[in-house]
Order: structure tokens, then sequence, then C-alpha cells
């Protein structure tokens, strides 16, 4: 996007070409052909204030001094991985163990919901329940396989899955013993 940020910056500052390109890391020769209008025709120009690349102030600071360069604003903005999880391609060869894999799901963490297995494994919560139900059409066939050892998800998710599980325990455990003490005092 240098070629529209520059945009932006020839037409709402007043910095010269060779601030601008060598922010942007284009020729000068490039700048002003966005200002005469012969470069880049028909490209939107992208604000870099609202972008967070630069700040009001340091367009103004640059303006005021031709020989002073802009700086791109330091972010401190802590990258994760707390975007939703992209579903990556399961080859064919390794589509054949989503079953084992719930398999061995229901048999290592049985606290795990259909649900969650299902979610984690990425087959369907009704093969999951045929599974644990033992009425799964190739049930005899069936090995349980590590899924986190086969790569069909990481072991951050398992622990995340058994935490969530475990916290759904500990509520239900908490509403049943209401219930039963509200029963107690009704009595």
């Amino acid at each position: 996007m240098p070629m529209a940020t520059a945009v932006w910056l020839v037409e709402n500052t007043t910095l010269t070409f060779k601030q601008i390109a060598d922010f942007c890391k284009l020729h000068e020769l490039e700048i002003q052909g966005i200002a005469d209008g012969e470069v880049a025709k028909g490209i939107k120009a992208y604000n870099p204030i609202i972008s967070g690349q630069l700040t009001r102030e340091e367009i103004e600071l640059s303006s005021e001094d031709n020989n002073r360069p802009l700086k791109i604003k330091g972010t401190d903005i802590e990258i994760s991985n707390t975007e939703k999880k992209i579903k990556k391609y399961i080859p064919l060869s390794k589509r054949q163990d989503k079953p084992d894999s719930a398999l061995w799901l229901l048999k290592q963490h049985n606290i795990l919901k259909d649900s969650q297995i299902a979610k984690l494994v990425g087959i369907t919560k009704n093969s999951v329940t045929s599974i644990r139900n033992k009425s799964y059409w190739n049930y005899n066939n069936l090995s349980p396989k590590d899924p986190v050892a086969l790569n069909l998800f990481s072991q951050k998710d398992l622990i995340e899955a058994l935490e969530k599980a475990e916290r759904r325990i500990k509520r239900e455990k908490k509403q049943k013993e209401k219930e039963k003490i509200s029963q107690q005092v009704n009595n």
C-alpha cells in the first residue's frame, strides 16, 4: 500500500516529494507523477493516520522542516494468536484418522462433550455421539490414535478444551448443590 499512502500524503499534506518518497519507499519521480496525476490513477488514497503509521503531529513537524524525514509511529501492540482458528487442509490420508482420534479422546478424556471433540477433531457431533454409543458404522475397525501426535490440532487446543470442560463440570456441581439445598429448605 505504499502507493495508496503516497497518494493520500500528496493530496492532504504539504510534505516534500523527497519526504513522501522516503517514507513510502518510492522514487521521487513517482511522487511527482502522483502529484501531476500521471501515476496512480484510480488508486484510492490510504490514510496513514487512521492506520496508525503516522500521527498528525509527526506530519506537521515534517511539514515545517523540509529536511526532517517522517518517522513511523512506534507501536507497542502485543501480537497474539487470538484470531479465529483457520481451518487447515487435511489430506485424504489423514481424514480416516479423525474417527480414531475421536475414539482416543472419548477414552482418555471422557469429560469432554461430544461437541468439543467434534470441534477439535473436525468431524460432526453425530459421528462423535455414534462413536461414544458404539453405533458408528465402522466402529469395529477403529483404533484409538492420539490426535495431537497425528497433528490434527495442537496440545494447546486440547488443554484449553479440557480446562473449559473442567469449568463446566464445576459449574454443574455448584448448580446441583444449590438445587439440593433449596429442596432441603423447601421440605
